[in-house]
């Protein structure tokens, strides 16, 4: 079973129908909304500030969620993807982001509909991700345009992989 701890008076709250690995960590002020999978060594980290997180978002293994003391939290919202070994600290990610391996997006960055963040790339604080756009690179600079059709059939279907993918986990549970 997962960590999950109580930190200054607050305790995670889970949706149904959640994977949560064995040894996946969530302190504090952390929602997860329905249908979602935090996978291995991943730690949610609500501490200090709120880590909201919507229905049906996989963060994948080794992956660190936390902000800044009363300045930053983080807000993610539905289908999103969140690769390995991600540090999101304190930033907004939209419905059906996918953010690529071993990214870091750091606080106040706002990562926009269906964007895409490349494995690798460092998202600097209070940058805006605009919808449907490719972004990579340290910093982290626009790349191009995503075709919306495109973007969105990606990132559903990884969205959704992870929630098939979860169900193997569940059912050597029972």
């Amino acid at each position: 079973m997962a960590l999950i701890k109580s930190v200054r008076g607050f305790s995670p709250v889970i949706g149904e129908n959640c994977f949560l690995a064995e040894n996946a960590t969530l302190i504090g002020d952390v929602t997860i909304g329905k249908d979602c999978s935090i996978w291995y060594n991943t730690v949610l980290r609500g501490d200090v500030n709120p880590i909201r997180i919507g229905n049906q978002v996989n963060i994948q293994d080794g992956t660190v969620l936390h902000t800044l003391y009363e300045k930053s939290v983080v807000e993610i919202e539905d289908y999103v993807s969140v690769g390995h070994n991600v540090t999101i600290h304190g930033a907004q990610i939209k419905s059906y982001a996918l953010i690529g391996m071993g990214s870091t997006i750091l606080d106040h960055a706002i990562v926009g509909e269906d964007a895409i963040v490349a494995a690798g790339s460092l998202v600097l604080s209070n940058t805006v991700i605009e919808p449907y756009t490719l972004w990579a690179g340290v910093p982290a600079r626009f790349i191009k345009k995503v075709d919306p059709a495109q973007a969105k059939e990606l990132n559903q279907k990884i969205a959704h992989n992870y929630i098939f993918y979860s169900e193997w986990y569940k059912k050597e549970e029972e």
